[in-house]
Protein backbone atom coordinates (compact mmCIF):
# COMPACT_ATOMS: atom_id res chain seq x y z
CA UNK A 1 0.00 0.00 0.00
CA UNK A 2 1.41 3.60 -0.71
CA UNK A 3 1.68 6.11 2.24
CA UNK A 4 -0.29 9.10 2.30
CA UNK A 5 2.35 11.13 1.87
CA UNK A 6 3.73 9.72 -1.16
CA UNK A 7 -0.09 9.52 -2.69
CA UNK A 8 -0.80 12.90 -2.48
CA UNK A 9 3.17 13.90 -3.94
CA UNK A 10 2.36 12.01 -6.75
CA UNK A 11 -1.23 13.50 -7.44
CA UNK A 12 0.57 16.86 -7.45
CA UNK A 13 3.36 15.56 -10.08
CA UNK A 14 0.12 13.92 -12.35
CA UNK A 15 -1.52 17.58 -12.13
CA UNK A 16 2.36 18.60 -13.46
CA UNK A 17 2.97 16.55 -15.85
CA UNK A 18 -1.32 17.28 -17.46
CA UNK A 19 -0.08 21.34 -16.80
CA UNK A 20 3.55 20.34 -18.96
CA UNK A 21 0.95 18.79 -21.61
CA UNK A 22 -1.43 21.80 -21.65
CA UNK A 23 1.58 24.24 -21.92
CA UNK A 24 3.03 22.44 -24.67
CA UNK A 25 -0.13 22.62 -26.46
CA UNK A 26 0.02 26.13 -25.88
CA UNK A 27 3.26 26.44 -27.72
CA UNK A 28 1.88 24.58 -30.59
CA UNK A 29 -0.88 26.93 -31.54
CA UNK A 30 1.61 29.79 -30.70
CA UNK A 31 3.92 28.36 -33.55
CA UNK A 32 0.92 27.24 -35.53
CA UNK A 33 0.05 30.77 -35.41
CA UNK A 34 3.31 31.87 -36.70
CA UNK A 35 3.39 29.57 -39.50
CA UNK A 36 6.09 27.20 -37.90
CA UNK A 37 4.21 23.95 -38.33
CA UNK A 38 7.30 22.07 -37.78
CA UNK A 39 7.93 23.46 -34.15
CA UNK A 40 4.30 22.80 -33.49
CA UNK A 41 4.25 19.22 -34.72
CA UNK A 42 7.55 18.49 -32.27
CA UNK A 43 5.65 20.57 -29.37
CA UNK A 44 2.45 18.24 -30.07
CA UNK A 45 4.36 15.51 -29.72
CA UNK A 46 6.30 16.97 -26.58
CA UNK A 47 2.48 17.47 -25.38
CA UNK A 48 1.51 13.92 -26.11
CA UNK A 49 4.53 12.17 -24.16
CA UNK A 50 3.31 14.63 -21.25
CA UNK A 51 -0.01 13.15 -21.56
CA UNK A 52 2.23 9.64 -20.99
CA UNK A 53 4.04 11.00 -18.32
CA UNK A 54 0.75 11.69 -16.45
CA UNK A 55 -0.69 8.75 -16.67
CA UNK A 56 2.07 6.43 -15.83
CA UNK A 57 2.14 7.98 -12.28
CA UNK A 58 -1.93 7.60 -12.63
CA UNK A 59 -1.78 4.10 -13.73
CA UNK A 60 0.85 3.50 -10.73
CA UNK A 61 -1.10 5.07 -8.00
CA UNK A 62 -4.32 2.85 -8.65
CA UNK A 63 -1.61 -0.25 -9.20
CA UNK A 64 -0.76 0.11 -5.18
CA UNK A 65 -4.24 1.12 -4.07
CA UNK A 66 -4.15 4.61 -3.93
CA UNK A 67 -6.62 7.10 -4.66
CA UNK A 68 -6.12 9.78 -7.39
CA UNK A 69 -7.40 13.00 -6.84
CA UNK A 70 -7.48 14.96 -10.11
CA UNK A 71 -7.28 19.13 -9.85
CA UNK A 72 -7.20 22.06 -12.02
CA UNK A 73 -4.75 22.88 -14.54
CA UNK A 74 -3.42 26.30 -14.33
CA UNK A 75 -3.82 28.14 -17.75
CA UNK A 76 -0.27 28.93 -19.10
CA UNK A 77 0.47 32.68 -18.87
CA UNK A 78 3.42 33.31 -20.77
CA UNK A 79 3.20 35.12 -24.01
CA UNK A 80 6.65 34.37 -26.39
CA UNK A 81 8.18 36.81 -28.71
CA UNK A 82 10.51 34.16 -30.55
CA UNK A 83 11.06 30.23 -31.32
CA UNK A 84 13.94 30.99 -28.93
CA UNK A 85 11.86 32.45 -26.14
CA UNK A 86 9.24 29.36 -26.77
CA UNK A 87 12.01 26.88 -26.50
CA UNK A 88 13.75 29.17 -23.51
CA UNK A 89 10.57 28.47 -21.59
CA UNK A 90 10.90 24.72 -22.50
CA UNK A 91 14.07 24.07 -20.95
CA UNK A 92 13.27 26.20 -17.97
CA UNK A 93 9.95 24.15 -17.42
CA UNK A 94 11.79 20.98 -17.94
CA UNK A 95 14.73 21.88 -14.87
CA UNK A 96 11.57 22.68 -12.85
CA UNK A 97 9.92 19.09 -13.70
CA UNK A 98 13.47 17.13 -13.16
CA UNK A 99 13.21 19.13 -9.89
CA UNK A 100 9.97 17.98 -8.62
CA UNK A 101 11.12 14.51 -9.71
CA UNK A 102 14.00 14.22 -8.03
CA UNK A 103 12.06 15.63 -4.88
CA UNK A 104 9.73 12.92 -5.24
CA UNK A 105 12.15 10.31 -5.62
CA UNK A 106 13.64 11.37 -1.90
CA UNK A 107 10.50 10.91 -0.35
CA UNK A 108 10.38 7.82 -2.20
CA UNK A 109 13.94 6.89 -0.40
CA UNK A 110 12.79 8.29 2.98
CA UNK A 111 9.83 5.83 2.50
CA UNK A 112 11.36 2.87 1.48
CA UNK A 113 8.84 3.09 -0.89
CA UNK A 114 10.74 0.31 -3.70
CA UNK A 115 8.00 0.14 -6.45
CA UNK A 116 7.89 3.76 -6.02
CA UNK A 117 11.69 4.47 -6.74
CA UNK A 118 11.70 1.93 -9.63
CA UNK A 119 9.08 3.89 -11.52
CA UNK A 120 10.79 7.54 -10.49
CA UNK A 121 14.22 6.12 -11.95
CA UNK A 122 12.41 5.77 -15.07
CA UNK A 123 11.57 9.20 -14.79
CA UNK A 124 15.02 10.54 -13.69
CA UNK A 125 16.15 8.80 -17.11
CA UNK A 126 13.10 10.62 -19.31
CA UNK A 127 14.30 13.91 -17.87
CA UNK A 128 17.82 13.50 -18.98
CA UNK A 129 16.99 12.87 -22.40
CA UNK A 130 13.88 15.97 -21.87
CA UNK A 131 17.03 18.60 -20.68
CA UNK A 132 18.88 17.65 -23.34
CA UNK A 133 16.69 18.26 -26.50
CA UNK A 134 15.37 21.31 -24.96
CA UNK A 135 18.73 22.08 -24.15
CA UNK A 136 20.26 21.59 -28.06
CA UNK A 137 17.07 23.58 -29.83
CA UNK A 138 17.80 26.77 -27.62
CA UNK A 139 21.43 26.38 -28.30
CA UNK A 140 20.72 25.96 -32.49
CA UNK A 141 18.44 28.94 -32.21
CA UNK A 142 20.81 31.08 -30.32
CA UNK A 143 23.33 30.10 -33.15
CA UNK A 144 21.02 31.26 -35.97
CA UNK A 145 19.69 34.21 -34.09
CA UNK A 146 16.77 33.66 -35.55
CA UNK A 147 17.35 34.48 -38.84
CA UNK A 148 14.97 33.81 -41.29
CA UNK A 149 15.66 31.20 -43.50
CA UNK A 150 17.62 29.17 -40.66
CA UNK A 151 14.80 29.15 -38.55
CA UNK A 152 12.81 27.77 -41.01
CA UNK A 153 15.40 24.85 -41.93
CA UNK A 154 15.23 24.15 -38.24
CA UNK A 155 11.37 24.48 -38.58
CA UNK A 156 11.79 21.38 -41.24
CA UNK A 157 13.88 19.39 -39.48
CA UNK A 158 12.00 19.67 -36.14
CA UNK A 159 8.67 18.87 -38.21
CA UNK A 160 10.25 15.56 -38.96
CA UNK A 161 10.13 14.35 -35.14
CA UNK A 162 7.90 11.37 -35.08
CA UNK A 163 6.53 9.92 -31.93
CA UNK A 164 9.18 8.12 -30.01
Amino acid sequence: MISKTLQDALNEQINKELYSSYLYLAMSAWSEEKNLCGFAKWLRVQESEEREHAMKLYEHQLDRGGRVELKAIAAPTTPWKSALDVFKTVLSHEQEVSASINSLYELALREKDYPAQVLLQWFITEQVEEEKNAAQIVQQLQLIEERGTAVLMLDHQLGKRAKE
